[in-house]
């Protein structure tokens, strides 16, 4: 996912996101830990997805106070 589409989403959107990628890296990492994961790259992508998510709603959450 891109940070440009990351963006457009609105807040509960990002909550509601950052929740199913938290899930999604739980069952990628039991997955891994039993030898099952067939893309072992999926792991970081979901790892910079949520760390895009969480510095988008961290943007949003400064943006009002310092303007």
């Amino acid at each position: 996912m891109r940070a440009s589409e990351i963006r457009e989403l609105s807040a509960p959107e990002l909550n509601e996101k950052l929740s199913d990628l938290k899930a999604e890296l739980f069952n990628l990492r039991f997955q891994h830990a039993i030898n099952q994961l067939d893309n072992p790259m999926r792991l970081v992508q979901v790892k910079k997805d949520i760390a895009r998510v969480k510095t988008v709603l961290r943007q949003r959450q400064l943006a009002p106070a310092g303007s």
